[in-house]
């Protein structure tokens, strides 16, 4: 949804990693489409994924997997923690919704590409557009089956983001899984969850080098990247900062966020010793206690 935040979004997100030589996860939910991402960055040798949720219409699932492989994106990012929104009293507080002039730019289908106020008034006078989108659109039968089909009809690697713990990753590996996303919704799916860092351990030692493992959420400074990769982690993604990059300043402020992140761990990559990414270890990493509940 990333055109509420600027009027190019999603579009110049993708031409600011393209020109940072970066991923980018496209959401399904996105205000444009795959196909216009991809056209916005023509030759691109960046990668770009797609971040796919399960809808209970199985169609239009494998619909957005096939445009994906069509446009070049070169992997499926399944989320599997949201088989039901969680409660986000804000987006209750606001009633959330998509501005009028914006829609689910991946949908035809009304249903499926609206989240407004009609929405959430038929699922109360106290919801928002989006909890009443999920409820009626997504499938919350989710299991390791879903993961095992979208494995079955894509011909692109498939990573599941949303795996906190060393049982799921397991499990995911088991689901035969390309790659895993330590990610907890940026915190905004169930009150108390872990924070990611503190559970990327865990998750990196039950794979134990069978798929990659990336780190998603609470990525502020490039310390953090440094911390991450010192756990285990592949790499990081990020969400809110480029948010509020792109809000700033469009195109370029996602660049200067990029660059600053990537001078930041560059830093203390120097002032650890560390010449080159492989000289990032564990070593450099003093973890607290674990704290008795």
């Amino acid at each position: 949804m990333q055109r509420m935040a600027h009027g190019d979004g999603e579009c110049a997100t993708a031409r600011a990693a393209e020109r940072a030589n970066t991923c980018m996860v496209l959401s399904s939910w996105s205000t444009t489409s795959i196909e216009d991402v991809a056209a916005s960055t023509p030759g691109a040798q960046a990668p770009k994924w797609l971040q796919l949720y399960i809808y209970k219409d199985r169609e239009a699932t494998r619909r957005l997997i096939e445009r994906a492989q069509d446009a070049g994106y070169t992997a499926i990012a399944l989320t599997v923690d949201t088989p039901f929104l969680g409660r986000r009293l804000a987006d209750i507080r606001n009633r959330f919704k998509l501005p009028g002039h914006l829609t689910m730019a991946n949908f035809s289908d009304q249903g499926k590409a609206q989240v407004g106020a009609a929405a959430a008034q038929s699922a109360g006078d106290n919801a928002s557009g989006l909890a009443a989108y999920v409820a009626s659109q997504i499938d919350p039968t989710l299991s390791w089956e879903h993961v095992e089909w979208v494995k079955r009809v894509a011909r692109i690697p498939v990573l599941v983001k949303g795996v906190l713990t060393a049982e799921d990753a397991q499990m995911a590996v088991k689901a035969g899984v390309d790659g895993i996303i330590v990610s907890n919704h940026g915190g905004r799916q169930i009150d108390t969850a872990p924070a990611t860092i503190d559970v990327l351990e865990e998750v990196c030692r039950a794979v134990a080098g069978r798929v990659e493992v990336y780190l998603d959420g609470g990525v502020r400074r490039g310390t953090d990247v440094f911390k991450a990769l010192a756990l285990g982690a592949k790499a990081v993604f990020l969400g809110r900062p480029v948010l509020w990059a792109l809000h700033c300043n469009g195109e370029d402020g996602v660049v200067e966020m990029l660059d600053i992140i990537n001078e930041e761990l560059r830093l203390a990559m120097a002032l650890a010793g560390c010449v080159k990414i492989e000289d990032i270890s564990r070593a450099h990493v003093r973890m607290p206690a674990a704290a008795r509940l």
